[in-house]
This record gives C-alpha cells, structure tokens and sequence, in this order.
C-alpha cells in the first residue's frame, strides 16, 4: 500500500517534475538564438529574486552557517551546469540530451543515499529501476548515431547531481532562503562567466527582449522546482524524491513533440508508460 508518509514527499516531486521538464524546454529553445550563459545569468537572477522576496514576506528564518554554505556551493555547481545543459538541449534533440543528464543525476545521488541510509522496500526498489528503465527508452537514439550533445548532457548530469547532493547537506531548514541563496551564488557563477567572455571575446553576447522575457520565465518556473525538491527532501528519502524528479524529461518530450514536432516513437511512449508506473511504486512500502 501507498505510505502516507510518503504522499506528501511524492506530491512535492512530481510537482519539480513539472516545473523543471517545462522550464527546460524554454530555457533549451530559447538558447538556439542567445549566449546561453548569458540566459543562464537571467534565469537563475529571477530566481533568486523570487525565492528571497518570499521568504522575507514569510519571515523564514535566515539558515545556519553550514546551511548557507551548503547552499552556495549547490548554487555554484547549479550555475554552470544549467548553461551547459541548456547549451545540451540547444546542440542536440530536446528529446536526448535531458533524458541523459537526467539518468547521472537520478542515479548518483540514489546510490549515495542507499550507502548511507540502507536499502528502500521492495516496490521502491522496483520504481527506481523502472524510473530509470524510462527515462533510458526515452532518450534511446533512434539510428544507432551518437547524438550531438551528449557530453555536455553528461556534465550537466554529474554537475546536477552534485548540486542534489549539496541541497540535501544543507539540512532541514528554510526552503525559501536554501533555493534563493542557491540561485544567488549561480546567478554570480554565470554573470562572471558573461563578463570573462565579452573581455576575452570583445563581443556582447545577443539577447533579445523576447529572451529576456523567456529566461525570466524559466527562471521562475525552475526555482519553483528546485524550492518543492529541497521540500521532497527535507520530508522524505533523497533518492526517492530524485529520482521521481528526474522524470521531468518527460514533459520536456511531450512539450518538443507537440510544439517543435519532434519525432514521438513508440521508444519513447514506452519510456514514459515506465515513468508513470514509476511513481506509486516508489510511493510504497
């Protein structure tokens, strides 16, 4: 049966679901025509601005010491993994590139959380294969060829997963003040980044005021995501609140297919019957 416990925990997760598979594939079209760390810079200055006026409005409790740490090296590990994997999203089909880096960051920090807290039950054990069994037919490359992107969808992968594991050392406290000191630090990784190109490159990487408006908009559509994960992981187990989220591809696919008219294969009808089958598998005990 379906613990109660948790319910909750899995609410929160399917809810990054969709918030991070839509602001991917925003932020992963509207890179095709703009510097993507440059978008970056924008997307993750939204968010910091919308998670540290809530949580003033809130009256959240600042975070300890170790906490803001804990988040500003999330932040840091965040920033230049989301421009690289945009840059993924833009260099190859939405349809791969996500899937892949969201295997690496599912199942690395699964496995930390295995050897440290023990094994799940038997059902969520099952879930988390299928999940991941889905999110691998999903990205499964149509004619044998290596897609275009993939190593930068690896990177952003381990970088991802690294910034999981960051959020979930920086403990059981404030939500709101974790994920805006996080976007703080990586809004500051990728505006040095910015600046570092246009002294090196000379040239002022373009952007226009429709991109300005979309990054805004995948910025606070991502840091909705990443502010219900850190709740998922704060009231539940790590590896089940990741790797449900990282069934986002999933939204990221359909959004392709039915806006960009990406091909929609029975691989990937497959991999998404799996994901579904996924969740109350990891919901039980």
């Amino acid at each position: 049966m379906v613990s109660t416990t948790q319910l909750v925990p899995t609410g929160y997760s399917l809810v990054a679901v969709f918030a991070w598979g839509t602001s991917d594939f925003v932020g992963g079209y509207a890179v095709r025509r703009s510097n993507a760390f440059l978008f970056t810079s924008i997307v993750h200055a939204s968010g910091a601005i919308l998670m540290i006026s809530l949580a003033l409005l809130n009256h959240a409790a600042f975070p300890s010491k170790t906490s803001v740490e804990w988040s500003l090296a999330a932040g840091f590990l965040a920033g230049s993994s989301l421009a690289i994997f945009y840059r993924a999203l833009a260099t190859a089909r939405m349809g791969l590139a996500a899937p892949v880096s969201a295997i690496l960051t599912a199942a690395i920090p699964a496995i930390v959380t295995i050897l440290s807290q023990g094994l799940p039950g038997g059902f969520p054990i099952a879930g988390f294969a299928l999940a991941l069994v889905g999110i691998w037919l999903i990205s499964r490359p149509e004619n044998g060829d290596r897609p275009k992107g993939l190593g930068l969808a690896v990177l952003a992968g381990l970088g991802f997963a690294g910034f999981v594991l960051c959020l979930k050392q920086a403990g059981n406290e404030s939500a709101l003040w974790i994920a805006g000191l996080a976007r703080v630090c990586s809004f500051a990784v990728t505006a040095a980044i910015v600046l570092l190109q246009r002294n090196f490159r000379g040239v002022a990487p373009a952007l226009t005021p429709a991109g300005v408006g979309l990054g805004v908009f995948a910025g606070l559509i991502d840091v909705t995501g990443s502010f219900v994960f850190i709740r998922a992981a704060q009231t539940g187990r790590l590896d089940a609140a990741v790797v449900i989220s990282s069934l986002y591809p999933a939204v990221t696919v359909v959004l392709a297919r039915l806006l960009l008219k990406e091909r929609f294969t029975r691989w990937k009808t497959l991999g998404m019957l799996a994901a579904i089958l996924a969740v109350p598998l990891i919901a039980m005990q």
